[in-house]
């Protein structure tokens, strides 16, 4: 199994240095990384890095808890863009969808609706920590239909991160045009492993070269 496609090298870090951005951009080249995921501050550095490379370039919208307004994760996400991200994981809002609101699917249809006119994939952060199996699944299906490219499992800033039996989960509630991307808490080969037999299509790790080159 070649891991290296399914990785997405991250380093969200609070104390990320501009030679952090340089560090994470050579190691995607270097490994063969399908692509990095950074801070929005960092994208136009990155993107600048990256150059003429096969490196997608993701960022984040939202992040890490989805309470922003959706004019304000709107502007994120359009800003991502004309820094030259590729995708952007945006986080629904959990509170919203608990309440039981519409606006929560009408959030991600806007959200969707901005990446796709501008050609660009957008992945919703749903944060499995938080849901129950039952709200996993209905979850999936209000992303699917609002026009999600992607549902991530988690942000990385929750007590917990992907679990191989929510993976099973959403791949069962998904159609197959939606991806998935497992983050957070991936640190092992095998790990990595039964999250893509499980149904992931992306993996989201900032211990990507540890699981390319396992000591």
């Amino acid at each position: 199994m070649d891991l290296a496609s399914y990785i997405e090298h991250t380093n969200l870090s609070p104390t990320l240095s501009a030679e952090d951005i340089d560090r994470l951009v050579g190691e995607a080249a270097q490994f063969h990384f399908l692509g990095i995921c950074v801070p929005p501050f960092w994208v136009k550095r990155a993107k600048r890095e990256i150059g003429n490379k096969k490196i997608l370039l993701v960022t984040v919208a939202g992040f890490p808890l989805g309470h922003s307004m959706t004019e304000t994760k709107t502007d994120e996400i359009k800003r991502a863009i004309d820094n030259g991200a590729d995708e952007v994981d945006v986080v629904w809002n959990i509170s919203s969808f608990k309440t039981g609101m519409p606006w929560t699917k009408i959030e991600i249809a806007k959200c969707g609706k901005l990446a796709h006119d501008n050609q660009k994939i957008l992945k919703v952060i749903i944060e499995t920590a938080y849901l129950s199996d039952m709200e996993i699944v209905e979850a999936c299906k209000l992303c699917a239909d609002a026009g999600a490219d992607f549902v991530k499992t988690s942000t990385g800033f929750a007590s917990a991160g992907a679990k191989e039996e929510h993976i099973r989960i959403m791949r069962a509630a998904l159609p197959a045009t939606v991806g998935i991307k497992a983050s957070g808490g991936i640190k092992t080969v095998e790990q990595a492993i039964k999250m893509i037999e499980a149904g992931a299509t992306r993996l989201g790790t900032s211990s990507g070269i540890k699981l390319i080159e396992p000591q």
